[in-house]
């Protein structure tokens, strides 16, 4: 783990994986939190430089009091890209990540974002399941297609359930109000002069296909790849389907 200070009371931490030498790919986690994207930065990290960072305040890392907003963040992961010197990066996110990785599309001024990848993001409109209102076993059902990859709530440890309840709550935060979504973003996204490829599982009930195709719409330059037999967390279920739509998405 590398732990950066950018300043104002932030460090962030950022799990590195991969040749340094190689291009920088930038994975940025959903509410699941960064074991949700571990294995599959370490896929990615075979032919590419991961950087992981783990949002502040997720698994008890500090997050300081002036951090609350999604486009806090994306500013914080262009720093970070600045801090590294590193240009012409693909930002991959999932979830919220995919959210965070649009808005650091629109602020990047200095060439730090090369391309986007939006696995099942959320951002544009409030239209998704209500994930603080529901149990582990009904998020489980909505999250994943394949019944034997959805968590068993009577395995968790109490620590383990107090640790997702933290997340949930640094998740309610940074986009709790209004719910997942700034209403103002869709319009935005016109701006936004990288290519984007907007990667969708099939079988996502946290957020439907019909929300990623209209994200994809948003934008002047963006494909749409659905990947079947997969939920919102398509680099979990199907990996190498989802791996393979990023490469050809990024082959020069």
């Amino acid at each position: 783990m590398t732990y950066l200070d950018l300043g104002d009371g932030l460090i962030i931490t950022v799990d590195e994986q991969g040749d340094p030498d190689a291009g920088a790919v930038l994975l940025l986690h959903g509410g699941a939190g960064p074991r949700s994207v571990a294995g599959f930065a370490t896929t990615l990290a075979e032919q590419a430089h991961v950087l992981t960072p783990t949002h502040p305040g997720f698994d008890g890392s500090p997050r300081p009091d002036w951090l609350d907003s999604v486009a806090d963040l994306a500013l914080a992961y262009l720093d970070l890209l600045d801090t590294l010197d590193l240009r012409d990066v693909l930002v991959v996110g999932n979830s919220v990540g995919g959210w965070i990785a649009s808005e650091m599309a629109l602020h990047d001024t200095r060439g730090r974002v090369g391309r986007l990848v939006l696995v099942d993001a959320v951002g544009i409109s409030g239209e998704i399941a209500d994930v603080a209102s529901l149990s582990p076993a009904e998020l489980g059902q909505l999250s994943f297609y394949n019944p034997a990859l959805r968590p068993d709530p009577a395995t968790l440890t109490d620590e383990q359930r107090a640790a997702a309840a933290a997340n949930m709550r640094t998740l309610a935060t940074y986009a709790g109000d209004p719910y997942m979504h700034d209403p103002r973003l869709r319009r935005r996204l016109r701006r936004v002069t990288q290519p984007v490829l907007v990667v969708w599982g099939e079988a996502d009930g946290v957020v439907t296909p019909v929300y990623g195709r209209t994200f994809a719409g948003a934008f002047p330059d963006a494909d749409f790849e659905l990947i079947a037999e997969a939920g919102h967390l398509p680099h979990l279920e199907q990996p190498e389907r989802t791996l393979a739509a990023i490469q050809r998405f990024a082959k020069p």
